[in-house]
């Protein structure tokens, strides 16, 4: 029997149109890959994206911290996106730039996205805007279309990133992905909360994990529709 919250998000789930998610996630998918997805007991297969490219990134170490976190329960595998050039609607389908195909096969074969960026200019910094821009395309039948993905912000100030986390969302719940239902995560004073690489605010890094483990739920849910 399950849990009451777990029936209402399968009713959900049913309304947007279950099918034609499961047909998009399996799309060009290995016979081993889809017996992965009914399988609770297989790693959870996640693309980690920074919206910051520098070295000693903030968002980065939020996201490595993840990746050592959810070790064995999850491979959280962190994208490089300093590859992928600007969009450009001339180079869609076979004529996209050889960077871009593997990014959208990646995301193709992942079960879900863990995306991590400061705010720049009260919203989306253009590195990570600029890879969902790629990853949108074809509109509503894309990589990203019914993608679970869990969101969290950064910032050196106090009161930063709540635009950039709402941006995020909107642009999103545009390609049709399924954000997951999770307290929002904004990790202000990042300079102070971040030690050596790593997240060590237990506070933070509590609101971080929880949208992991949202998003982990949203997965099984789907493994076992």
């Amino acid at each position: 029997m399950q849990p009451e919250w777990c029936q209402q998000h399968r009713i959900v789930s049913e309304k947007v149109g279950i099918g034609e998610r499961v047909s998009l996630l399996r799309r060009g998918s290995s016979p081993i890959r889809e017996q992965a997805l009914t399988s609770d007991t297989t790693p959870v297969r996640l693309i980690g994206m920074s919206g910051s490219l520098r070295s000693g990134s903030y968002s980065n170490a939020v996201l490595e911290t993840l990746r050592e976190q959810f070790a064995g329960r999850a491979d959280l595998r962190i994208y490089d996106l300093r590859p992928i050039p600007l969009y450009d609607q001339d180079f869609e389908g076979e004529k996209r730039p050889e960077p871009v195909k593997a990014l959208l096969s990646a995301i193709a074969e992942s079960d879900g996205l863990v995306l991590c960026a400061p705010e720049f200019n009260h919203s989306i910094p253009g590195v990570l805007k600029n890879a969902l821009d790629w990853a949108s395309r074809p509109a509503f039948t894309s990589v990203m279309a019914y993608k679970p993905v869990a969101i969290m912000a950064t910032s050196r100030g106090a009161l930063g990133g709540a635009r950039c986390l709402e941006h995020m969302r909107v642009a999103l719940e545009s390609m049709l992905s399924r954000v997951a239902l999770a307290r929002e995560v904004t990790i202000t004073s990042t300079a102070d909360k971040i030690r050596d690489g790593r997240l060590v605010d237990e506070m933070s890094l509590g609101f971080a994990c929880g949208a992991v483990e949202a998003l982990l739920r949203e997965i099984r849910l789907w493994r076992t529709a």
